[in-house]
């Protein structure tokens, strides 16, 4: 089993002690590092090797690209899932976040790297964790992150040596205090025996013009450091993404409420009506919100709220990986459960996109970046297919 596991004689205790101690930092981080060389010299604009940039926050950094798939073997290579295995009971995350491994967690399957050929050089900004000021320009409100000067001001020496044609921006969702909802909700399930929908919806409605007026000023960051590059608005574009939901709706959920399956099987300890609330309340209007700010600052929206559909973890659509369910991505799950006391890996990793999801999330990149730059869409998944099946419909 997961994380929740206990030998104490009073389990419900001490799963609770673990969750709560563990703070259930859930970083929504998005960071990244050059995925090629960015070049030496300055290059004009229009010059250059060709590059996407990602920045903001965990959910395009690449957090928990580690795993493939969710598996019960707390052992070796964790039936085949845990990419940081090197051998016997030795781990070693820099296989996958490099140097930035246990912070800004910017894996090599990260969005930008997993796009496909979309430019000649990927670099990845993001950090796991960030808010919009960790975006902003130092000298307009910029505040260093994990030991990196602001996102924006790094893009402006990738801005001069490199032609940068895509920038990917995901953030909002740590100014909105997302790991705290996850975090809340599942002390809820797991300790107190009541809903959590309810209070959050009301803390959600108090700081989302806020946060959306943060995610505001960052595209207006950005366009200011690309001006002062020589970079004309039309000669790039941003891409505005949203968030996917990493659990589904209550009667999708392929393990009862009644006992403990959910926390101590399946790493998705959330009540049904709770997860009906983050799946067809929460994430909607986080992403309508999103949309608003695109359409309002000129640049491309991709909806990413369905992209995870039937693949959530504990989703029926999909299963755990076991000896006789191999890691695929056309059956395993596409999101990192929660492994609250860290059997297998950090807790920050937790409820995001893991490797197959974010080879999912590039293919939805690249698909977006052959829309015209102004448009907004949302990508969605084949059942029972790889990240090949992802599809874009006009955005709701």
């Amino acid at each position: 089993m997961i994380g929740f596991r206990t030998a104490s004689k009073d389990p419900t205790r001490s799963r609770v002690r673990r969750l709560a101690g563990a703070g259930m930092v859930l970083p929504l981080a998005v960071s990244a590092l050059v995925a090629g060389s960015a070049g030496t010299s300055v290059a004009s604009p229009g010059t250059g090797p060709t590059a996407v940039v990602s920045m903001g926050d965990s959910y395009i950094s690449g957090e928990a690209g580690r795993w493939k798939g969710n598996s019960l073997t707390n052992s070796g290579n964790r039936t085949g899932t845990d990419r940081a295995w090197v051998s016997g009971s030795t781990y070693d995350p820099a296989k996958v976040y490099g140097a930035t491994a246990g912070g800004c967690d910017r894996s090599d399957t990260a969005e930008v790297k997993s796009a496909g050929a979309i430019a000649d050089v990927a670099v990845n900004l993001a950090c796991s964790g960030a808010i919009a000021e960790n975006v902003f320009r130092a000298s307009n409100g910029g505040v260093p992150f994990k030991g990196e000067a602001p996102q924006a001001d790094q893009l402006a020496a990738v801005a001069a040596a490199n032609n940068v044609k895509v920038i990917a921006l995901s953030i909002g969702g740590n100014d909105l205090g997302f790991a705290d909802i996850i975090k809340d909700c599942a002390l809820d399930f797991v300790l107190w025996n009541s809903y959590c929908y309810d209070d959050q919806q009301s803390g959600v409605d108090e700081k989302i013009d806020g946060a959306m007026a943060n995610v505001g000023k960052s595209v207006d960051e950005i366009r200011a450091v690309m001006r002062a590059a020589g970079y004309g608005d039309s000669s790039y574009r941003i891409v505005l993404q949203s968030y996917p939901s990493p659990i589904p709706r209550g009667a999708e959920n392929r393990y009862t409420q009644s006992d403990w399956s959910r926390l101590n099987t399946g790493g998705c300890p959330f009540w049904s009506r709770d997860s009906d609330w983050a799946r067809d309340s929460l994430v909607p209007q986080i992403a309508g919100r999103l949309k608003g700010v695109a359409a309002a600052k000129g640049v491309q929206f991709l909806d990413l709220r369905d992209m995870l559909q039937g693949r959530e973890v504990c989703a029926k659509a999909s299963k755990q990986v076991s000896t006789s369910a191999p890691a695929s991505a056309k059956t395993s799950e596409w999101a990192r459960w929660i492994d609250s006391s860290e059997t297998q890996g950090p807790v920050q990793e937790s409820m995001h996109p893991n490797y197959f999801g974010q080879l999912a999330v590039g293919r939805c990149l690249a698909l977006a970046v052959a829309q015209p730059a102004n448009s907004a869409s949302s990508c969605k998944n084949t059942a029972g297919a790889d990240q090949t099946g992802m599809f874009l419909t006009p955005a709701p």
